[in-house]
Formats: C-alpha cells, sequence, structure tokens
C-alpha cells in the first residue's frame, strides 16, 4: 500500500498527523508546500492526500484541482478553519472526498483518513490497469468477425450494446474497446447492475451527498464520476430496475446527473458501454425495460458467439487455461490427451468460456497425472455427455430376457456390460474397467419400476433409489479399493454424504478399514 501525503505549512499539524497514522501501522509522508507536492508527484502517487488550503504559495485548492485533473481517483481530504465555509464549498466542488475542520479532533481525522483509504483501495480494485487486461483468445470466424468490430470501433467514443450467452467474455471484450479507445488512459469502471441491490444501486451509480440517508457520513463518488473522462461497462443491464432506467436515460440523453441527496448538477464525460445475457427486445415488450433507453444504448450491438459456435477454439482456450492456472498454484502445468481434448470440444458447456476456466482449474488441482484422460475428468461432467470414460474391451454380455431383479440393483449384477478379457478366479472383479450400456440399464430399470408398480409395493421410489445409490457408492467403492474419500469425489459427493450412506444403505460390511 503506497503512504499518505500530509500537506501543510505548519509543522506541528504534520507531526500530529504523522504520529497518531504511525499508531494505526499507516505509513506517512509530509509536505511543507504545494510545490514539494508537484515534484514528488512526478515520481509516484500516494494512496490518499490531506492539504491544508491557505499555505505561501499556491493553494491547496489549486493542489487539489491539479491532482483532480491528473489522478481523479485519488481521494484528496482537505483541512480548513471553521471560519473558511467558503473553501470548504469550493473544495467539494472541486472533487474533494471531505474537509477536516481544523481545529479538528485527532481520532475523527484518523477515522475520516481510513475511510478515504478504504474508497482509494476500492478503486483500484475496480480501475484495472490497461496492463491487466486479458487477452481474448479465438481463431474461429465467429471470433474474427468480433475481433474486426472491435477494430472499427477503435477510434470511437459510440455507445455499444453487447450481448451473448452468460459466460461468453462479454467484460473481456468491453475492457478490450476500452483499450484501443481515445479514453484508454483514463479508468474503465465495470458495476454488475444485477449483483447490487436495488435501494443501493442508485448511489453506487451517482453517488450520495454526505447526510443524504442513514449511514451517509460522507460524500462518495459514484461509478459515473469514478469513470470521468473513460469508460463505464453496465453488465447486466437488462436487470436494472424500472425506475433507475429512467435516470440512466438523461445521463446518456443530456450528460448530466445528480448525487443521491444532492441539488449540483454534474457533468458526465464517460462512455457507457453496456451488456445483457437477456432478450431486450422481450423485455421491452413485456413492459420491463424502457424503450427510449434501449435505443439510447443499441447503437451499436456487438453480439458474442457461444463456445457450442466456435468449438475449434475449445484446445486453444484449454491450454491457455490450464498453463495460467498452474502458474497461479506454482505448479507444472497439465494437458489434456487427444481423446480428452476431443471429448471436451464435443461438450456443449453451456457456461461458455467461464465454465470451461473453471474446468480447467478443477484439472489444475484435481486431476491424478500430468497427462489427463477422459476418465479423470469430473463425473458429472462424464455423466452428463452420456459417455462411458473407460476403455472397452472385448466380450460383451447379452441382455437379460426376465425383468430386472433388486439384486441387479445393489452391485452384484451388470448386463448388458463390456468385461476386460480375463477375470480372476477367485470371483473378485477384473482390474479391468467396466463400462455399461446407458439405453439398456435405463430399460431394465424402467422394466423393474413397472414390475414394483404392478404388483403394488410401497414407496418404490424410496426402495429403487436406495438400491441405486447403493449400487454406484459399491461400484465407487470397487474402482477406488475402498477408499472413501476419492470415491466420493469421483461420485461428485462429500466424504461425510458418503459416511452417512454407507451406514444407511448398510453396506459398510463390504469395506476394508
Amino acid at each position: 500500500m503506497k503512504p499518505i501525503w500530509i500537506v501543510d505549512d505548519d509543522e506541528s499539524i504534520r507531526w500530529v498527523l504523522e504520529k497518531a497514522l504511525a499508531r494505526e501501522g499507516l505509513n506517512t509522508r509530509s509536505f511543507s508546500n504545494v510545490r514539494e507536492v508537484v515534484d514528488a508527484l512526478q515520481l509516484g502517487v500516494p494512496q490518499v492526500l490531506v492539504s491544508d488550503i491557505r499555505m505561501p504559495g499556491e493553494s491547496g485548492l489549486e493542489l487539489l484541482h491539479m491532482v483532480k485533473q491528473r489522478h481523479p481517483g485519488l481521494p484528496v481530504i482537505v483541512m480548513t478553519a471553521f471560519s473558511d465555509l467558503d473553501s470548504a464549498v469550493a473544495a467539494f466542488q472541486g472533487g474533494a472526498f471531505e474537509y477536516l475542520a481544523k481545529p479538528f479532533d485527532l481520532d475523527k481525522a484518523v477515522e475520516l483518513i481510513r475511510r478515504a483509504l478504504e474508497e482509494s483501495l476500492r478503486d483500484e480494485e475496480t480501475e484495472l490497469t490497461i496492463s491487466d487486461t486479458p487477452e481474448i483468445l479465438g481463431s474461429a470466424a465467429a471470433m474474427q468477425d468480433v475481433f474486426r468490430a472491435i477494430g472499427r470501433l477503435s477510434q470511437s467514443n459510440v455507445t455499444v450494446l453487447i450481448t451473448g450467452e452468460s459466460g461468453t467474455g462479454k467484460e473481456l471484450v468491453a475492457r478490450a474497446l476500452h483499450k484501443h479507445s481515445p479514453r484508454a488512459a483514463q479508468p474503465f469502471i465495470a458495476l454488475n447492475t444485477a449483483a447490487i441491490p436495488k435501494d443501493l444501486l442508485e448511489s453506487e451509480l451517482f453517488g450520495h451527498e454526505r447526510g443524504a440517508f442513514t449511514g451517509a457520513q460522507a460524500t462518495r463518488r459514484g461509478r459515473f464520476e469514478q469513470a470521468e473522462g473513460g469508460t463505464l461497462f453496465l453488465d447486466e443491464i437488462g436487470d436494472m430496475p424500472f425506475d433507475l432506467q429512467t435516470r440512466l436515460l438523461r445521463v446518456l440523453s443530456d450528460g448530466h446527473f445528480y448525487r443521491v441527496g444532492g441539488h449540483q448538477s454534474l457533468k458526465a464525460n464517460v462512455r457507457v458501454i453496456a451488456a445483457t445475457h437477456q432478450n431486450l427486445e422481450q423485455r421491452v415488450r413485456d413492459g420491463l425495460f424502457r424503450e427510449d433507453l434501449y435505443h439510447r444504448l443499441n447503437v451499436i450491438r456487438l453480439r458474442l458467439p457461444s463456445l457450442r459456435e466456435r468449438r475449434e477454439d475449445i484446445p486453444l482456450l484449454a491450454r491457455h487455461f490450464l498453463t495460467s492456472s498452474a502458474k497461479e498454484l506454482g505448479v507444472e502445468a497439465k494437458r489434456l490427451s487427444d481423446q480428452a481434448m476431443q471429448f471436451l470440444s464435443a461438450l456443449d458447456l453451456p457456461g461458455n468460456v467461464r465454465q470451461l476456466e473453471n474446468l480447467c482449474n478443477w484439472i489444475t488441482v484435481m486431476a491424478p497425472g500430468q497427462t489427463v484422460e477422459v476418465k479423470d475428468l469430473p463425473a458429472e461432467l462424464i455423466q452428463s455427455a452420456g459417455a462411458a470414460p473407460l476403455p472397452a474391451p472385448s466380450t460383451v454380455l447379452p441382455l437379460p430376457q426376465e425383468p430386472l431383479a433388486p439384486a441387479m440393483l445393489n452391485g452384484d449384477y451388470h448386463a448388458p456390460v463390456t468385461l476386460a478379457p480375463e477375470r480372476p478366479a477367485n470371483g473378485a472383479h477384473a482390474s479391468g474397467s467396466v463400462s455399461t450400456d446407458r439405453h439398456s440399464w435405463l430399460a431394465m430399470l424402467e422394466a423393474e419400476a413397472s414390475q414394483m408398480l404392478s404388483s403394488g409395493k410401497p414407496e418404490v421410489m424410496d426402495a429403487l433409489g436406495r438400491q441405486f445409490e447403493a449400487a454406484l457408492i459399491k461400484t465407487a467403492l470397487k474402482h477406488t479399493h475402498g477408499r472413501k474419500n476419492d470415491a466420493a469425489i469421483r461420485l461428485g459427493i462429500g466424504r461425510n454424504t458418503i459416511t452417512r450412506k454407507i451406514q444407511e444403505l448398510g453396506i459398510a460390511g463390504t469395506l476394508e478399514d
């Protein structure tokens, strides 16, 4: 964390603040005049700036004006005498975070500086530098169209509406539009309008004045002010409350807005990029989205393709995410076998790029070995694809003609199956893999359910469900040689869950300690 700068020609004020902040574990740097601060700003920027107004030479208000031009996100606290009300008003108009009236209570001064510090750190997390902007990967024709659109918009300040399914990378495209625009040197501020409660969203967007509502102890800049000169990205715009849509429309129409509880009109020099996974035209027809706002946002529309439309990019993205997650964890990057890569490329992946990234993070942490096979992928992924993750050997047993007996569901019988050529003489399962024909076992399950229902047996769902769970757990335990934790991971359930079900289903006796 960068130090807090204190600017005052009174040495006693500087000393008192230095000592008080040092007790809080905060680093400080002091200056006696504005000129010293201007020179220091050539080499670095503080986390928070605390400055007196009246000093020999240039005033604190002149320093405030200069700092806000160069570093609009830097919180500046202005110190002023009680009698200097006009200066305090001028300080707020100039963008000061808060003013500190002299003589001040030291504890309250430290508390105020801490609030400014928290806002500064929060803004740093949001205002990512251009060097942190991730690259957009893709060689598919659908992505080349997106790249061309970004290129055409590179010198434009026009409003853009990005549409596409969740996880397709709408924020990455918004960052790329900002990075290649004339506003690239200014802040990029992102706000997910669906993630913030309705009562707080107005303050987040437009800021609030001190005392505007309970808990508003200080004036706070909203996202429009934080993005001044740069780009404001409004994600999930389709979920914005209807009454706030009116306020947003006004900003887009004439570029002016008011803070919550404020009476002074503020000018916004901000480029707005909006994104949604919803059908805005339908929401307009349903009366949930203002038609005039829709037309204001829909100046240039950029649709992002789903991962299903660019399957050829999956290997490129998977290798990138595996490398990134390995680097983050400080381990060697894993690689997908050709079969595993083909399997991934054939999946629908409804979560798109985000789901693929999460999957690669899972592989880095959970998959055994450096080369990942299909069987090493999450069980639920394999099951959802209807794929047999294990190799298919030679002998196929025929489907029995009689209805499925309960014993067939508790793990004692598997049909039809493909088995390894040899089976140990003691009757134990071979070490080779077993894969079950999906449609056949479903047909047998339906037959057994039909027989139980026809005979009037009670609680059919519970009975078959218990047998089904027992079969799955026993098979998983055989596959992991009795290791419950490994079996739970393969089944996608918790260790406590598998322990409880082993006891409930009465299969604990089959385990080895």
